[in-house]
């Protein structure tokens, strides 16, 4: 017989099911430190907040049983801009939640020995299913600014956001009366809500493994990048003292996430199912974590978008007909060059190769790839024959990529009629790049490019992508019939300085390679292959890489 407690569980956890349109698939909670909904709303810093802003989206279309979790950052991400002297000045400021209703509840967390209260706001705005944020900025909170800046800051702090995040996020559910059947962590940011349920099973009388089996029941994991900063690790001593470790032991968390404590080992260990971002990501996050015990195996699910955010339904309606596909082509290459002009003042020529590129200022995405390329594409830009469209942010604190920021900069100056470098990056450029464009650019170093959504929005609208073979990549590219691979499938034989250099060097000769001998030679000279290659690319991309199919894979593969 059940415990009354567990059975009046297992009562409301029905009854959340049954409300659903889709009654026989589990409620999700889905915990993410970002999500990127609006223009107007800076929650997001990259492709994690964007995958998660789709998801929502996805849901809400599909009925799927999906509530998402995350912070209500007052000052959001970064409004990052170049000044007269050509450097990067970051800049905060509040942001308006017109769109979010305040519940009028709310929960404590503590914080170094001090209770912090978080208030509970939710919308169902922006056509996305439900989204509840936590707000720590209250008057009788003494850290009020805990959700001030996303990724902000470092140690204490960032732990502490971490706290409203995992243990504020399981508990702002419950005080809502939501029992999901499922806690998704995306990225691992979120596997303190693991450690809250560990916590609160434990305080029902559990042992503290059988707490930790019944919560990897309850939980799953996406792991994204594998780049060593997108894997957060804290002292034991930092935890302890933030109380992050909720009741845990330095040995008890040590054998959940070693020492330091990592985050993505622990969701690693205190979920029942974790999946990479791309099929080529799952390899790579399998080899980087392959000396973890007590995993399950990474499996693939790539990335979706959602086509109403992102993809020009007037294209896609005219894509059967070549002369129709072009026409409405032109026209969207119109209105981002006059979008372009708006912002910088550079008048761009319709009738020349106009290519793309935007990512995070990260130096492994290689954003200044093309100028190392050699003289004959230095010169094809001089004389304005590839044009490109640069934008991009650095992290406030990261100044490697805001010296790539500074230098694409210099570069736009330079070479102001055909080198354009959009500032303050959003989704608003995102989505007139990956509409505007004839070529979306991607030259990251091969394998750490985890999935590259950005290419699946371009290659929809009929923007060809010339791309190195990572991320997405792999699995969609049809070479010289739906867009281009640059170079093949090597890598560097190790991370020493040298070794990268070498794969630098050999990658930007490969890109010069694809840039002069294939690219500018169909684009001037044999329209009738690229707007072939136009169509080829729509109808590849546009139904496996949506976000309907990424959510479908997520209740087979991931959810069961």
């Amino acid at each position: 017989m059940k415990p009354k407690s567990r059975a009046i569980s297992d009562k409301k956890a029905t009854a959340n099911r049954k409300t659903s349109k889709k009654s026989n698939l589990p409620s999700v909670a889905y915990l993410c430190m970002e999500f990127a909904i609006d223009s107007s709303i800076k929650t997001y810093a990259g492709g994690l907040g964007i995958l998660a802003g789709d998801y929502l989206k996805g849901a809400k279309e599909g009925n799927y049983p999906v509530t998402g979790v995350g912070l209500k950052w007052k000052q959001g991400y970064t409004s990052q801009s170049v000044d007269a002297h050509g450097q990067v000045v970051d800049a905060f400021k509040n942001h308006p939640y017109s769109k979010f209703e305040d519940t009028g509840k709310s929960v404590t967390v503590t914080i170094r020995q001090r209770e912090v209260i978080c208030r509970i706001w939710r919308s169902t705005a922006f056509g996305m299913s439900e989204l509840i944020l936590l707000d720590t900025d209250h008057p009788d909170n003494p850290d009020n600014l805990i959700t001030g800046q996303l990724y902000g800051w470092f140690g204490e702090e960032r732990v502490a956001q971490e706290i409203v995040l995992g243990v504020g996020g399981v508990k702002a559910l419950q005080t809502l009366g939501k029992e999901p059947d499922l806690y998704h962590f995306n990225e691992g940011h979120a596997v303190l809500a693991a450690l809250e349920l560990i916590r609160q099973k434990r305080d029902q009388g559990m042992s503290l493994a059988e707490a930790k089996e019944a919560t990897r029941k309850q939980c799953v994991f996406t792991t994204h990048t594998p780049i060593k900063e997108g894997n957060e690790s804290h002292p034991h001593e930092l935890l302890q003292y933030m109380g992050a470790n909720l009741g845990l032991s330095v040995e008890e968390l040590h054998e959940i996430g070693g020492t330091p404590f990592n985050m993505t080992i622990a969701a690693l260990r205190l979920t029942k199912a974790t999946n990479a971002v791309a099929q080529l990501h799952a390899e790579t996050a399998e080899k980087m974590w392959a000396e973890i015990r007590d995993r399950k195996p990474i499996i693939g699910i790539t990335n979706g978008i959602h086509r109403g955010t992102w993809v020009d339904s007037r294209i896609q309606k005219v894509k059967g007909s070549p002369d129709k596909l072009w026409k409405r082509h032109c026209e969207l290459k119109s209105d981002l060059i006059d979008f372009v002009k708006t912002r910088t003042g550079v008048s761009l020529d319709q009738d020349r190769l106009l290519v793309g590129f935007a990512r995070r200022a990260a130096p492994y995405k290689r954003s200044n790839l093309i100028f190392n390329a050699g003289k004959k594409v230095m010169d094809a830009l001089s004389a304005g024959k590839i044009q490109i469209v640069f934008s991009g942010k650095a992290h406030p604190n990261d100044d490697n990529g805001k010296r790539i920021v500074e230098e694409i900069y210099r570069y736009s100056r330079t070479m102001k009629d055909s080198v354009v470098f959009l500032q303050d990056y959003d989704m608003e450029i995102g989505a007139m790049l990956t509409r505007g464009c004839d070529v979306w650019l991607n030259n990251p170093r091969r394998p750490l490019e985890a999935c590259g959504t950005s290419g699946m929005k371009a290659a929809m609208n009929g923007v060809l992508n010339v791309s190195i073979l990572d991320g997405w990549w792999p699995e969609a590219c049809e070479h010289g019939l739906n867009g281009w691979a640059i170079g093949d499938e090597q890598i560097a034989a190790s991370d020493k300085p040298k070794a990268i250099a070498g794969q630098d060097k050999r990658d930007a000769r490969f890109l010069a390679d694809i840039l002069l001998n294939e690219v500018v030679p169909t684009y001037y000279h044999d329209m009738d292959r690229w707007i072939q290659m136009m169509q080829q690319s729509m109808k590849t991309v546009t139904a496996k890489y949506s976000v309907e199919e990424m959510l479908k894979q997520y209740f087979k593969k991931l959810y069961t």
